[in-house]
């Protein structure tokens, strides 16, 4: 009997979404062991081999480590647009106010840590890494406030997932006009097209999921060869999904539970796989405390959530949007200290920085990793805390402000 209790509560644990938060930390972990070890130089070795095809002129040959970070992950932006479109129809984003808060949220958490981040690096051969501080890891920070389960409002992920997409795509303006001299405008009309095709196919009630996937990997073709980051395709293409505001089964509901194991399960610990492997090396411990450490370090851990908190505050005072369901501000604060994990897209920007500036650029690596693990467990703890505040004092979240 006690066996089989101690099977079902195992399988109830493996379907929680707090696993995916698990795995991926044990993947973390993993590919830092790696990369500090004899087998590191094979690892990058085998994420730098090229597999694909040419397809006449479709050039379909790319390293692994892109098509991970590129191909891989735009199935997690799928999955991310997918559930936001859902909840602006009928759920925490479906009112202009509650719509409105991750918006100007992820601008304070835009602007405060690139602001912290020049203040300290202003006049410096590092000036121009200002924009490295200003991106969420969505990945990242969606799988440790998975980890929390109940003892987190279910809109707070919600919130958070939207405030991330709308980060990203602000880091993914900033790289194209800033960081990148060679877009290609051309491929960017041929995606934002067919775009235009899949939301009058919607407009057509065509349901059919083929419809829209297989366009959707050609909007992914021509935005990665514009050079723009094609990650921003799985949200376009989970944007013209067809869904309904009532209990009746959509297809993006289909598709949303469809994809939520692979995932949870497959995606995310390959991305965490190929993109922790750090590999530490001298100089970089006293890289921490260099204008450059600082200035990452204070912009991910103080800037985000400062940024996001006050822009949110501002926003609900002013009466422009309104704070998620059963949410205070002792919420909003953490999800603050979670948007301060920058991790991927905060190392690519640095990469874009400082290219053929070795030193500087590990320098800049090891202080986005430690900025990202103090911004994950201190949001994990503050909002751990907050739940057992909560329930200690007898109060509603709401009440608790």
């Amino acid at each position: 009997m006690a066996q089989l209790i101690n099977i079902h509560s195992f399988k109830e644990f493996f379907r929680s979404s707090s696993i995916g938060g698990f795995i991926l930390i044990i993947c973390v972990i993993i590919s830092l062991v790696i990369a500090n070890s004899g087998a590191g130089p094979g690892f990058e070795a085998f994420l730098a081999k090229g597999i694909g095809a040419d397809l006449g002129g479709i050039h379909l040959r790319y390293p692994i480590l892109l098509w991970i970070n590129d191909g891989l992950m735009a199935i997690f932006f799928l999955l991310v647009g997918l559930e936001i479109k859902r909840e602006m129809v009928e759920g925490e984003l479906s009112s202009f106010k509650k719509a409105s808060l991750p918006i100007l949220a992820a601008m304070g958490g835009v602007l405060a840590p690139a602001l912290i981040y020049y203040a300290f690096n202003a006049g410096t051969e590092t000036a121009g890494g200002w924009g490295i501080p200003m991106a969420t890891d969505i990945a990242f920070a969606i799988a440790i406030i998975s980890m929390l389960g109940k003892r987190a409002p279910s809109s707070l992920k919600v919130f958070l997932s939207a405030l991330a997409i709308v980060d990203d795509l602000m880091a993914i303006l900033v790289i194209a006009i800033f960081y990148s001299s060679d877009i290609h405008y051309t491929y960017l009309l041929y995606a934002f097209g067919i775009f235009l095709f899949l939301l009058l196919l919607n407009k057509l009630k065509v349901k059919n999921l083929a419809a829209y996937l297989i366009p959707g990997l050609f909007i992914w073709y021509f935005i990665h060869h514009s050079g723009v980051h094609a990650t921003i395709a799985g949200v376009l293409t989970a944007f013209a999904i067809p869904t309904t505001p009532d209990a009746t089964e959509s297809p993006l509901e289909k598709l949303e539970h469809f994809l939520v194991n692979p995932v949870n399960f497959v995606v995310m610990p390959i991305f965490a796989l190929a993109n922790t492997n750090i590999q530490f090396e001298a100089g970089m411990l006293e890289g921490l405390t260099t204008v450059l450490g600082i200035g990452i370090i204070a912009g991910l851990v103080i800037g985000k959530p400062v940024g996001i908190t006050i822009f949110s505050w501002i926003a609900v005072k002013l009466g422009i949007a309104r704070m998620p369901n059963n949410a205070s501000w002792l919420h909003i604060i953490g999800v603050g200290m979670l948007g301060g994990i920058g991790f991927t897209m905060s190392i690519f920007i640095a990469l874009l920085s400082f290219a053929g500036k070795d030193l500087i650029l590990s320098e800049a690596k090891f202080s986005i990793l430690t900025a990202s693990i103090i911004s994950g467990i201190f949001g994990y703890i503050w909002l751990s805390r907050l739940d057992k505040k909560t329930k200690k004092n007898g109060l509603s979240p709401a009440e608790d402000q």
